[in-house]
């Protein structure tokens, strides 16, 4: 093995190694999921050598220096306010979902108008129209981090792929019996999950277009679904009120987590993959051991639905989000309700933290976009102006573009 150079990743902090192994070039990477302005680099680097042989003595100073850079970025104050950059009437019939490439560069809307639309986001013109679907286009992704591929789920119970550079459809996933609501690509872009309201979630080859694999097992439809980082595992959540395991390889079920006394309204892995966290109409997440399928804790508290729940970055910190209106962040390690974030005056559907994780973003049925600081809970800023229910919104990479769409049917970009 012979290690050709590092690469940094700022989101969550880690270094990634491009090495060279019986004549392939590969990647691996060294996740620093605890850093702080306060971890000692000296100290850090000896740990790395001792567990990584590619990083020999002739490298530790590389190390540190990477080290030292990342905890340089942790360190720069997150004063951004975000001002309304362009508002786009993108389709004539109502919006479905928007989503950002990695750089927020460009983004895609789909819409009942049976399309999906790539649009540039500096000069906010559409660079192409995706056209095929005969019915909702219902689910967008692009292949993050690559964003050279689109993938389209629509209620005509199939899932298209795309080139996001030409417009072109690469392939057309046929199988589901249903209407398809969700859908991800894997993180090395080789396979899309769909999941559909025929109780299944089918994987599929990005390259062949041919069908891998489909997961049954739940009894209603499948409205969540979500990779985790390393790839060979997948989560699906479904109305049945269960989540399911699966293997990714073989398509078997490693684990049903049962629990939940209601819904299932979203799932999805921490980042070193220990972890599950599930949002229920119950009233409640319930955090799961993604090795045994164990529950570890039942986080309470909110007097409603549970909208929508998410990880960190570094997977230290859980976001819920109401139908009560409020939404509150957790700590993943001791299951504490750290802050509770009140002031939206209706449910709130959508939350997410920014890539650095210092702040917390909220879509809510009363028109309006929130940003929180999550240490105090504070609201940094209501971002005003849609004037119908907000149900989707979303930071791009870098933390520095926010996108929402609304029912109003226009989406807009803060910067």
């Amino acid at each position: 093995m012979k290690l050709k150079r590092f690469l940094l990743r700022y989101y969550p902090p880690g270094i990634i190694l491009e090495y060279e192994k019986g004549g392939d070039l590969r990647t691996k990477s060294i996740d620093l999921l605890d850093l702080s302005l306060e971890t000692n680099p000296d100290q850090l680097v000896a740990e790395i050598r001792q567990s990584e042989p590619l990083i020999t003595e002739s490298r530790a100073d590389q190390v540190k220096q990477l080290i030292l850079k990342l905890q340089q970025k942790q360190g720069q104050q997150d004063h951004q306010r975000f001002y309304l950059f362009k508002a786009l009437q993108a389709h004539i019939l109502p919006l479905t979902n928007v989503a950002f490439n990695k750089s927020g560069s460009s983004f895609i809307t789909g819409s009942y108008d049976r399309t999906c639309r790539i649009w540039d986001t500096a000069s906010s013109t559409e660079l192409h129209t995706l056209e095929g679907h005969r019915n909702v286009v219902y689910a967008v992704a692009f292949n993050n981090p690559y964003g050279d591929k689109i993938a389209t789920g629509s209620f005509d119970k199939t899932c298209k792929l795309w080139s996001a550079d030409t417009g072109k459809c690469f392939h057309t996933f046929r199988g589901h019996t249903a209407e398809i609501v969700c859908l991800a690509f894997s993180p090395q872009s080789t396979l899309v999950a769909t999941g559909s309201m025929d109780t299944t979630a089918k994987l599929w080859d990005v390259e062949t277009g041919e069908e891998v694999a489909t997961l049954t097992g739940h009894t209603a439809e499948i409205i969540s679904l979500s990779f985790n980082t390393v790839g060979d595992q997948l989560v699906t959540g479904s109305f049945d009120h269960t989540v399911s395991l699966w293997d990714v390889a073989s398509g078997r079920c490693v684990h049903t987590l049962m629990g939940h006394r209601g819904e299932i309204t979203n799932v999805q892995f921490n980042w070193d993959c220990s972890l599950i966290i599930t949002g229920s109409m119950d009233t409640t997440c319930k955090l799961w051991e993604a090795a045994n399928g164990r529950c570890v804790a039942t986080l309470a508290g909110h007097k409603d639905e549970v909208l929508d729940v998410c990880f960190d970055l570094t997977g230290q910190l859980i976001a819920t989000a109401s139908a009560d209106g409020t939404a509150r962040v957790y700590s993943a390690a001791t299951h504490q309700c750290l802050v509770k974030l009140e002031g939206h005056e209706g449910e709130i559907s959508k939350i997410c933290f920014s890539p650095r994780g210092s702040r917390v973003l909220t879509a809510s049925s009363d028109k309006t976009a929130r940003l929180w600081d999550v240490q105090s809970g504070v609201c940094l800023q209501v971002l005003e102006g849609h004037t119908d229910e907000i149900f989707s919104s979303a930071f791009n990479y870098e933390g520095d573009a926010i996108i929402t769409g609304s029912k109003d049917n226009t989406c807009r970009i803060w910067r």
